[in-house]
């Protein structure tokens, strides 16, 4: 058969749902001032508008994954949307702390649905023809990055200008156009209705989400706290209890047996290490920007497009070219060699620096870094799982960037804060914890690099070139 002309309509539908959903993650941070004062947060408890999307997003990833292979991939995606647009209209009405908080958990229920589902869909449209599949990877990879970064941009346009309720009620008109869409240009993969393993799912989940609890709430209370320690523990219990509930279970939640793919797990262990120095490295640089060099949200949003612009052309126009040419391995190395030349220029930043100086250079190379690396590791989770599996895979592999993004964070702000980036106003101890913070990032990535070395294999193995078309029907 020839290929459906309408698979690359379904790929914006695919990288919009990507777009929205990390830029979900980044959108509300220049409007936490307003929201604070609006719904009568406290300062300890604000950070939780950020940290309620992130714990239901990173722990009901995995179950999102499966429940796309169970049910269907399309039904899923569509479901993820409805539960989305559900917690915009939420977070927007709130009148108080609970409502905004509830709002936001839900936001990251529905986002948990649609991550996984549309990066299945994508293999299901594109993997019968690898070279096509580069270049979709390369476009829906971009939209991550952007998303991040058009979250700080947009975030500042529509506080300025309009209030902090409209940033979560853009998500309805776009929740609501996309769903219009699914039925025409998605296509409609079957599912397996196997029975879903319950307790595995609340055991995973319930073990996820506690471990990013403890890990966020760990730079504030301390590391040494016996609460923290806790969780932590509590976590680990709860994690293994799902390992073995995994290990006896007819239809588990997570074959165990999906490890043994070649590369999943040096892949997952790269994306690990990706959102660990990547996120706070985002999160550094706008601080620095806005509380070192005075920078307001809409400037510093703006300040931000050059690299998101340079990740996006390298991300559609070259990393498919060189994942074609060289495979998954070499990228992944050579990009987290380059992210932490990146970072290290970073570090470098001044009390009394500048855009182009200090901001600048670090940064386009650091994107660099990551365009050389997001695509790469993410077709090597997922590219030689059998696509029954898909979902499950797809899961793994944003489950897995975002507890590196937590516990990078958390290691990243309580290394800054032990030198000096808690004294706001005092720009040479800021200056000096952010620099911390970009070195400690650095070293990290080089680790990661040195890890891609030893674990990732040269070249996935060969896929053949196909002219016929997957088997699903667009309907």
């Amino acid at each position: 058969m020839s290929p459906d002309p309408r698979r690359w309509w379904a790929l914006t539908v695919l990288a919009t749902a990507q777009f929205m959903v990390i830029m979900d993650t980044s959108i509300i941070g220049v409007a936490l001032p307003d929201m604070q004062r609006d719904l009568g947060f406290s300062q300890g408890g604000l950070q939780w508008v950020f940290n309620a999307y992130v714990v239901a997003f990173g722990g009901l990833l995995l179950l999102g994954g499966k429940l796309s292979d169970l049910l269907g991939a399309r039904r899923v995606f569509a479901a993820g949307w409805v539960v989305l647009i559900a917690g915009s209209a939420i977070a927007a009405a709130a009148g108080g702390t609970a409502a905004e908080l509830t709002g936001r958990a839900v936001q990251g229920v529905g986002s948990a649905l649609i991550a996984p589902a549309a990066l299945t869909l994508l293999m299901v449209l594109f993997s019968a023809r690898p070279r096509e599949l580069a270049k979709a990877m390369a476009f829906y990879g971009a939209a991550a990055p952007a998303g991040g970064t058009a979250g700080v941009f947009l975030g500042g346009v529509i506080t300025e200008w309009l209030s902090w309720p409209w940033i979560f009620i853009i998500y309805i008109p776009i929740g609501v156009a996309t769903l219009a869409l699914v039925p025409s240009l998605l296509p409609a993969v079957p599912g397996r209705r196997t029975g879903l393993d319950v307790l595995g799912a609340l055991a995973v989940t319930a073990g996820l989400g506690l471990a990013v609890y403890a890990i966020v709430q760990a730079p504030e209370r301390g590391w040494d706290d016996p609460a923290t320690a806790l969780q932590l523990g509590g976590a680990v219990l709860l994690l293994a209890v799902f390992t073995g509930i995994q290990r006896v279970l007819r239809s588990p939640l997570m074959p165990l047996s999906i490890w043994r793919t070649p590369n999943l797990a040096a892949a997952n262990a790269s994306m690990v290490v990706l959102g660990a120095v990547w996120i706070p490295m985002w999160y550094f640089l706008n601080l620095y920007l806005q509380q070192v060099l005075g920078y307001g949200a809409f400037p510093s949003g703006a300040a931000l497009l050059p690299m998101t612009a340079l990740m996006t052309v390298l991300m559609v126009g070259v990393t498919g070219r060189l994942i074609t040419r060289f495979g998954t391995k070499p990228l992944i190395v050579t990009g987290l060699v380059v992210l932490a030349a990146g970072l290290a220029m970073l570090s470098t930043v001044s009390p009394g620096g500048t855009f182009a100086a200090d901001v600048l250079p670090g940064s386009l190379v650091s994107a660099i870094g990551m365009s050389l690396v997001f695509i790469p590791a993410t077709m090597a989770a997922i590219g030689s799982v059998a696509p029954e599996r898909g979902g499950l895979a797809s899961g793994i592999v944003n489950t897995t960037y975002q507890v590196g993004s937590a516990i990078g964070l958390a290691a990243m702000t309580a290394l800054a804060t032990s030198q000096g980036a808690d004294k706001l106003g005092d720009l040479p101890s800021l200056t000096d914890g952010f620099q911390a913070a970009f070195t400690g990032a650095a070293i990290v990535a080089l680790a990661g690099a040195a890890l891609a070395v030893l674990t990732h294999r040269t070249r996935p193995a060969p896929q053949p070139e196909k002219t016929e078309e997957p088997a699903a029907t667009v309907h």
